[in-house]
């Protein structure tokens, strides 16, 4: 993994300030493979930023996050080498696919220099996409149950245990934060485009497996 020039802190705070004067209604582009900074081991959360421009900065994810919308956004996938990401998944869903997929709300939450752990050996398997790779989907071998430490803004420690989607969604976004993409881990012969994901209603991995061979 190639890692980027370090900046100081008043090179990311000129940074910051340059994206999000570039927003609309509190949302800002989200970039796309081929970034660098998508490839970039993000520099720990050092306090680098002034708080009130932190609180901006912080605002600013979780709407574009809604906006996308999606249910996990990193520093990264807007042009900010920070490990930094905000995650929310409050979306409804019918009862069978959130039991398909280990799915329960997940309130509001923002982790700092996040890191993760598999607790046990049971691995999900399932389709996930991501903001920074619009427009398709592949399925993913992940840890069923994580245990994740990272800290808040205020930079008290947490530990905590996440299962489920819950546990995708953390380490999706704290991969980010590594510059690893989900692609990186997926089973590149299941990828679908959103034009064809009518041929497997609900994700289904069974026919999925049969006609793409993967």
């Amino acid at each position: 993994m190639n890692d980027r020039k370090v900046l100081d802190a008043k090179d990311l705070t000129d940074l910051v300030v340059g994206i999000l004067a570039e927003s609309k209604d509190q949302v800002v582009p989200i970039v796309q493979l081929g970034h660098p900074v998508l490839r970039q081991q993000a520099q720990h959360y050092e306090g680098q930023l002034p708080a009130a421009l932190l609180d901006e900065l912080l605002a600013v994810m979780r709407a574009t996050m809604y906006a996308a919308p999606g249910v996990g956004l990193a520093a990264p996938q807007i042009g900010i080498p920070l490990q930094i990401a905000v995650l929310e998944d409050l979306y409804p869903i019918d009862e069978e696919s959130a039991a398909l997929r280990e799915r329960t709300p997940l309130e509001y939450l923002e982790i700092f220099n996040p890191s993760y752990r598999a607790v046990g050996v049971r691995e999900a398997v399932f389709y996930e996409g991501c903001l920074s790779f619009e427009g398709f989907q592949a399925v993913v071998h992940r840890p069923a149950e994580i245990s994740a430490s990272y800290s808040n803004r205020e930079g008290a420690m947490f530990t905590r245990e996440f299962s489920g989607w819950q546990a995708r969604i953390v380490q999706h976004e704290t991969d980010h934060l590594a510059g690893t993409v989900y692609i990186d881990k997926a089973l590149t012969r299941s990828l679908v485009g959103e034009a064809e994901l009518y041929r497997y209603p609900g994700l289904d991995l069974g026919q999925a497996r049969e006609e793409l061979n993967f």
